[in-house]
């Protein structure tokens, strides 16, 4: 409620704002005209050089884009790629470690998007199209822009848009420069966690060179060199519960006259299973064919997880950069650029965490009466006994990119030039991570009594989680008793590299209606190699070992380690302790703690093991290898003419895209055997290797394109654009992993009997999703620094997203056997997103004295759309046979979700202030909520909240060579919602607090 009152003061603002637009800029106008001085050159620095560039971008573009560029390396006013992109009219983040990570585009999700780094395809390593930005440092960025209307000549990829990041060229640049700039990285929350892995004070420096030679014989040389090392805290608390990605939240029934199952039952235990038949069931959502309905249509439910606690998490975030710029120009008709950009990152964080493990257990007596449940299906508030845990992981994340490209242009004539271009990226990421489970028990580590399951009720009254706890401490170390479990896993080891080559030539035409023409080839072959994940588990119980437990116990306990642990979210303490009687004895903000490393050690030691990660194989049952290759052609006019005495001009030109998918993995090789008998059997190749199978599946798009601009006057002109656009699957979802259990029985006679149970995953045939989208906008551009631009957008969409039950013929020992499995594919269905865009910015140069340095920024996009994305769990889906044909439904019980990443507002206000050496800005970002996909389960919903955050920047020239800059970001400590299912299921919140940096930048 807080944000969308401060969002709907922002809309205020802006409203009040465009009234007096119009006559703050002719007042400003007239200012300069009368002005003595107006013939004077002025150079602009900053932020206003920064808008100033804003405007020219959109300006002097024939498609819509907004976008922002530096006058000096490192100027852009973010302290990441993501943080900028922010600022650009209708785009807004997904954050993850209190950072900007993917961006979405008029309210379309990333996967949506395509990104480009120096005009070339840039990869990632979360498997999908999306680009994590805070892999990429601001300070050596130049420019950024927003293609949200394409034309022919851009690379295919995103219905939303474009996103294009450019280094420098350093002929262009045209001067030398050297720079350095170090930053203080001052997170005000790493103070409150003691002997922290980062320490209380993070650093962020960059090193650039730029230079350029000129030679007798008319040859040039350009080189830019810039290097960038990070090494910061990202500190987060959290309040957690299990996420529906995988099988851990379920829709349990809620009917009191229902005691075989659900909160009501006769017997403890989880509310999915049965006392009298079937487990891990709860809401039935498969349609009766007698009734036509849903077999537990009518039936009150509610979801729970399987757990639900707190984490308190540690961090340290490093990042080593390098980018490269060559430009060599032999002659004046030869331009040769080189560039590089490496990063390397490496993520750390030891979590602690306190769960409260039976969430789903039904408490005969208590769970059903106590429990209180929204209208779609959100508990409230709960009680019940429950098991507690202290469980703790260290975890690391270590993700490399490298990208480079080398483009050659030659001008034949003065109107035609040839250019080709070859690039390769690559990202690659590993995950390994060790996890302890402690867990209370009948007895603590001397053998005396405790409490197994202590009685816990929690609710939502002061926003978040809070417990009440019965006859438990969970401060104490030694009531975590139970059998001692760790986990070593070497969860993710991924490869993406999208190697291309294209060829372009641009041919200026001197007179008539076409002004020029450009046409090109491209040849793209993206790869995506995920290993899977492997796990090595070990453990030792209390019944046999209780003095090794009790001795681990006692040596690798931890103070905890964060004071005033998520104080800012709720009132009052975490968790309540009281007696048998209810009287209340205590609370606390913390809990017993291990060092997860220590417990690893000392335990596999007593086992006689050595630790290591497990290591993955290449070929195996959990590897997804995707290749697509892409061939597109396309050819472009330009045009120049006039209408009535309007000039009008643009281009029109064609795209077409052709994709071949295969997808490779790895199976049990088995052979059937016909028996004397005439019976059936299958049995696995004994010795044999894991066989490779591939399955595939390609298509053929056209993208016509439109672009139109008529100057109305010199400051004055309306565009128009129609274009079809595609987005791709994610590579991730184009696997081919299919697995199967075999009948064991000796009296099948039927071969598609022989598998009984099969599971899929990926859909290699998965096709894209298309779309028509109609352009329009007016701008306004009265004077260097002042724009107004109000753009209309509708994009009709064809195809959707759908789970479906489906049936394929699988080849095993050379014969064709129906397997039926769920999978995520397209469908024909249509939607439609329609919205509007409003970006204004202006300075207040008029005003007088000192009011006179006064600038503002304001950009709005608001979009309404239509498009459906079920639940693969909880929501609609249909089961189809071999041939495609619906043979029965599924009901669902949660509304679906919109476009992946859709939110209906954004908005982005700057005020900035800069006279004479200080230069200050004050930032609000707001962006309402919008459906964010699991990267591991992508058919599951999960809402991110509202969320407004504010920034500021302020920067003194301390002499013509130095400055002095303070940047924050989250300044009144924002939190992070995510809501499961549902949109009032609150299922996380993540705190990160403010982060701080104070600079230093010298330039020679």
């Amino acid at each position: 409620m807080a944000n969308e009152k401060t969002f709907k003061k922002s809309l205020l603002v802006s409203a009040i704002a465009a009234v007096t637009y119009v006559g703050a800029a002719q007042a400003q106008d007239a200012a300069i005209a009368e002005s003595d001085q107006a013939l004077e050159e002025v150079v602009v620095t900053g932020t206003r050089a920064t808008i100033q560039t804003t405007i020219d971008i959109k300006r002097n573009s024939t498609t819509i884009v907004d976008g922002m560029s530096a006058n000096e390396i490192g100027d852009l006013p973010a302290l990441s790629i993501g943080e900028a992109l922010e600022n650009v009219t209708g785009a807004g983040s997904h954050r993850e470690n209190g950072g900007a990570t993917e961006i979405s585009i008029r309210g379309m999700g990333p996967y949506l998007s395509a990104t480009t780094i120096n005009g070339r395809s840039a990869t990632n390593g979360s498997g999908d199209r999306s680009v994590n930005f805070s892999q990429f440092p601001s300070e050596l960025m130049n420019k950024i822009a927003i293609y949200k209307t394409q034309d022919a000549s851009l690379i295919e990829g995103g219905v939303a848009g474009l996103i294009a990041l450019e280094t420098l060229k350093p002929l262009e640049y045209g001067e030398q420069r050297i720079q350095i700039d170090a930053k203080a990285n001052i997170n005000p929350n790493q103070f409150n966690v003691e002997d922290s892995m980062a320490g209380d004070m993070g650093f962020r420096g960059s090193a650039s060179y730029v230079d350029q030679f000129e030679f007798d014989n008319g040859m040039a040389f350009g080189v830019s060199l810039g290097v960038e090392r990070s090494d910061i805290s990202q500190p987060e608390s959290e309040m957690r519960s299990s996420s529906p990605s995988g099988t851990s939240l379920w829709a349990c029934l809620n009917d009191p006259s229902n005691t075989n199952e659900g909160f009501y039952r006769g017997s403890a235990g989880d509310c999915e299973d049965q006392i009298d038949g079937s487990s891990n069931q709860g809401y039935q959502t498969a349609v009766d064919p007698e009734t036509g309905k849903a077999i537990s249509d009518g039936t009150p439910f509610a979801f729970v997880g399987s757990s639900n606690g707190y984490r308190q998490n540690d961090t340290s975030d490093k990042r080593d950069a390098v980018f490269v710029a060559l430009q060599f120009q032999p002659n004046d008709k030869t331009d040769i650029n080189f560039d590089l950009q490496q990063s390397e990152r490496i993520q750390a964080e030891q979590r602690h965490d306190l769960n409260f493990a039976n969430m789903k257990r039904a408490t005969p007596g208590v769970t059903g009466d106590s429990l209180v449940v929204t209208d779609s299906g959100a508990v409230t508030e709960w009680a019940g006994e429950t098991a507690i845990e202290s469980n703790s992981e260290v975890y690391e994340r270590a993700e490399d990119y490298l990208g480079y490209g080398l483009n050659v242009a030659y001008a034949f004539t003065d109107n035609l030039t040839v250019s080709a271009d070859y690039s390769f990226s690559e990202t690659t990421r590993e995950e390994t991570q060790i996890l302890l489970r402690t867990q209370s028990d009948s007895k603590d580590i001397y053998g005396d009594s405790s409490n197994y399951r202590p009685l816990v009720s929690w609710d939502f009254d002061s926003g978040i989680r809070q417990y009440t706890v019965t006859d438990f401490d969970v401060t104490d170390h030694t009531l975590f008793s139970d059998s001692y479990r760790i986990r070593v896993d070497n969860d993710v080891d991924r490869r993406n590299t999208n190697e291309a080559f294209r060829t372009d030539f641009d041919l200026t035409l001197d007179h008539g209606f076409i002004t020029g023409v450009k046409g090109g080839l491209r040849f793209s072959e993206l790869e995506y190699v995920d290993l899977g994940a492997a796990r090595d588990e070990y453990s030792i119980s209390l019944g046999s070992d209780q003095e090794k437990i009790a001795e681990i116990n006692q040596a690798c306990a931890l103070e905890f380690a964060e004071s005033d642990f998520l104080a800012k979210e709720g009132s009052g303490h975490l968790i309540t302790n009281v007696d048998e009687d209810g009287n209340v004895t205590g609370g606390t903000n913390s809990w017993a703690t291990f060092d997860t490393n220590c417990v690893a050690d000392m335990l596999l030691t007593h086992l006689g093991e050595d630790f290591a990660y497990p290591e993955l194989e290449s070929k195996s049952g959990g590897t997804t290898d995707v290749t697509e290759t892409t061939t597109a052609a396309y050819v472009m006019a330009d045009f120049d003419t006039s209408v009535s005495n309007l000039p009008v001009r643009g281009n029109f030109g064609v795209r077409v895209v052709q994709t071949e998918v295969e997808s490779v993995a790895y199976r049990t090789p088995y052979t059937i055997t016909t028996n004397d008998d005439g019976t059936l059997s299958i049995d696995d190749v004994e010795g044999a290797e894991l066989e490779r199978v591939s399955a595939g599946g390609d298509y053929t798009e056209v993208l016509p394109s439109l672009n139109v601009i008529a100057d109305i006057r010199d400051d004055l002109m309306l565009r128009g654009a129609i274009y079809r656009g595609m987005s791709r699957p994610d590579p991730s979802n184009l696997g081919y992993s299919r697995t199967f259990e075999t009948n064991g029985s000796d009296e099948i006679t039927d071969i598609a009997d022989l598998l009984e149970d099969v599971n899929g995953d990926g859909n290699p045939n998965m096709q894209p999703l298309m779309s028509w989208s109609f352009d329009t906008a007016l701008e306004w551009y009265p004077n260097d620094d002042t724009m107004l631009a109000f753009g209309l957008y509708h994009k009709r969409f064809q195809g959707g997203f759908e789970t479906a039950h489906v049936t394929e013929m699988l080849t095993v020992d050379g014969q064709q056997i129906p397997a039926s499995f769920d999978i995520t594919r397209t469908t024909e269905d249509t939607s439609a997103l329609s919205g509007f865009e409003v970006t204004g910015t202006h300075r207040f140069s008029y005003l007088p004295g000192y009011l006179s340095g006064l600038g503002a920024k304001v950009s709005y996009n608001y979009a309404d759309s239509d498009f459906e994305f079920e639940d693969s769990l909880y929501g609609d889906s249909v089961v189809l046979d071999e041939s495609g044909n619906v043979t029965s439904e599924k009901q669902g019980i949660i509304a679906p979700g919109n476009l992946p990443g859709f939110s209906e507002n954004v908005f982005s206000g700057q005020l900035y202030y800069q006279i004479g050496d200080l230069d200050t800005s004050l930032i609000y970002k707001y962006r309402s909520e919008y459906f964010q996909p699991y990267t591991t389960n992508g058919t599951r919903l999960r809402y991110v909240g509202d969320v407004g955050v504010w920034e500021m920047k302020a920067s003194y020239q301390l002499t013509d060579a130095v400055k002095l800059s303070l940047e924050a970001i989250n300044l009144f400590d924002e939190p992070k919602k995510q809501y499961f299912f549902t949109r009032d299921n609150l299922g996380e919140v993540n705190s990160y607090g403010p982060r701080v940096f104070l600079g230093l930048k010298a330039k020679f």
